[in-house]
């Protein structure tokens, strides 16, 4: 792909992961998924050229927008200045602090076509707010999505899949073929629904253990448990626990990784 494109008068840039959703076949998809109700309180992360958001900011009550680029603003707010539900804030969205836009007792729908180069670390940032977030609807690269929402045993199981299936309910609703955006990227997209569980069932105590258990398990795919865990268990808190350590740790559920974390909690003096 070239470094940039013009789109619509539009530089798009290369920095910013800028692939703008051209394709009313998926933006009607996209939409029809979401949903927007009038009592709704929608975020949209990096609306870009407005594709989404004009759908957006018919149907639902209240809608922010999040967006990087300083040239698209003024875009931006010409083109919606006459809708006074629409609110912009000019911020990187990794740093952006989405509690702030919540108010009385609802809850945010954050949709987003997000840059693939910052998909995993924003989703882990939402992760860190989800007490102020109903569901999630982004547009990411399939191979991220197919990650997020992989089952174990599956080649695309990973940290990522455990640690966001244990903070939300994922689902893969279609694949973005390259051809509906502009420019195009080099490769297929997905539309991915996230919901953040309303009580984790048999929560851990400390999340950032987990985190460190389920990273060191799959830093290294093809070791055994026994080994990638060596510096958390021994043989005999294997035996304790009932797993097998001479398993993969793409053999364990999130429900054993879980297990793990409690059984090291309880060891803490």
């Amino acid at each position: 792909m070239p470094n940039s494109k013009i789109v619509q008068g539009h530089q798009a840039r290369k920095r910013f992961g800028q692939n703008f959703l051209s394709d009313n076949h998926y933006i009607d998809k996209i939409i029809t998924s979401i949903a927007p109700q009038k009592d709704d309180h929608i975020v949209e992360i990096g609306p870009g050229l407005g594709a989404i958001t004009e759908h957006l900011v018919e149907q639902a009550g209240s809608l922010d927008v999040v967006e990087l680029d300083r040239d698209l603003i003024p875009r931006l707010q010409e083109r919606f200045a006459q809708q006074d539900n629409f609110s912009i804030h000019q911020s990187d969205a990794l740093k952006f602090d989405f509690t702030q836009l919540k108010t009385s007792n609802e809850k945010l729908r954050i949709v987003g076509n997000l840059p693939y180069n910052i998909s995993t670390p924003l989703i882990f940032h939402l992760l860190d707010q989800r007490h102020v977030i109903h569901d999630m609807y982004f547009m990411l690269q399939k191979e991220v999505v197919e990650r997020l929402c992989a089952a174990p045993c599956s080649k695309q199981y990973g940290r990522l899949s455990v640690m966001t299936q244990y903070f939300c309910q994922t689902a893969m609703l279609f694949v973005v073929p390259p051809g509906a955006f502009s420019p195009a990227p080099k490769v297929d997209s997905a539309i991915v629904r996230l919901k953040p569980h309303d009580s984790i069932a048999n929560p851990v105590q400390d999340t950032k253990l987990l985190s460190q258990i389920v990273t060191a398990a799959f830093n290294q795919r093809r070791k055994t448990i026994r080994n990638s865990l060596k510096d958390w268990l021994s043989a005999d808190d294997f035996a304790t626990i009932g797993l097998n350590a001479t398993e993969r740790a793409e053999r364990l559920s999130l429900q054993d990784f879980i297990t793990i974390c409690h059984y090291l909690e309880n060891q803490k003096p």
